[in-house]
């Protein structure tokens, strides 16, 4: 497997990689969230793309730097892609979920108006609320219970974004998804409809550290390293996200990878770990930096 230091990005630049630019306007925090890094994820997309598939889709990231023009993105949970799907189809009703949220926790005031509104998720999970919780939890770290999908994450320390300024993020991400169908899926019903010239890029819940993360208690890498060798198999390209160096590279997180799947690899800078914020707060970081791996079979 070829290995690709990523400041040798720039060799690739106008031969068969794009050169997409940094997009860091921030639609929803999920932990993991890919958004500053986004555009260096996606310069290693090929440029003949026919149709983008991002099966584990949280925050869009990724997408919303491509901008793809026919595209399919797809998670498993439901409140996130009602979240999606109203951005794709009414995103004026998403300004109004965000902004009756929002003045609920002004009325309540902060911790009161938070957690009635995760306590009415919790009660019937939907997107509506899960779209304040994710802009206003700690750290953007959902924690979801693997036996019925509670969230237990308190409020976050900063105020949540106005209304008028989500409402601007909104118009930025409707363009920038126009092309894209949002689907509930899960990651091997989507990547079975990728096809030779298609591209897959895979963002699963890391091994190493996002067990208590929606979806990392029962995640299992070995079978999306099979859907990967299938799709492989048909021609379809994929990318992979997964865990890579921590620890400010003294630890190399070891991985079940099938020998001769991937073609490439790639380590990218992520600075500090996100979830270390929140599991140390009031600490000091520089231990912690990590380094996503990215996995091509291209």
């Amino acid at each position: 497997m070829k290995k690709i230091k990523e400041d040798t990005l720039d060799l690739f630049y106008g031969t068969a990689f794009q050169h997409v630019p940094p997009f860091k306007l921030q639609l929803l925090k999920w932990i993991g969230n890919k958004q500053r890094f986004a555009h260096k994820i996606a310069s290693f997309f090929p440029t003949d793309i026919r149709t983008y598939f991002e099966p584990f889709l949280g925050s869009g990231a990724v997408l919303a730097a491509l901008q793809p023009p026919q595209a399919v993105a797809s998670d498993l949970s439901a409140p996130l892609i009602e979240i999606w799907q109203t951005l794709h189809d009414d995103p004026a009703q998403l300004v109004r979920w965000y902004k009756s949220r929002f003045e609920k926790n002004e009325k309540l005031g902060r911790p009161a108006g938070y957690e009635q509104i995760k306590s009415d998720f919790n009660k019937k999970p939907n997107g509506a609320d899960l779209l304040f919780i994710c802009r206003s939890c700690y750290g953007g770290v959902i924690r979801f219970r693997k036996r019925d999908g509670y969230i237990s994450t308190p409020c976050g320390i900063h105020d949540p974004i106005s209304p008028a300024s989500f409402a601007e993020r909104v118009d930025v991400w409707h363009r920038r998804t126009s092309g894209v169908k949002f689907r509930n899926l899960d990651f091997e019903e989507a990547m079975e409809q990728a096809r030779e010239g298609d591209l897959v890029y895979c963002d699963p819940p890391y091994v190493c550290s996002q067990g208590i993360l929606y979806r990392g208690q029962d995640f299992s890498l070995a079978r999306l390293m099979r859907v990967i060798g299938k799709c492989k198999d048909r021609g379809a390209r994929v990318a992979l996200s997964i865990d890579g160096l921590k620890k400010s590279g003294r630890v190399d997180c070891k991985l079940d990878i099938p020998t001769g799947l991937f073609e490439q690899e790639v380590f990218l800078d992520c600075g500090r770990s996100m979830l270390k914020r929140f599991q140390k707060e009031g600490e000091t970081l520089e231990d912690e930096i990590v380094h996503d791996r990215l996995l091509l079979t291209y």
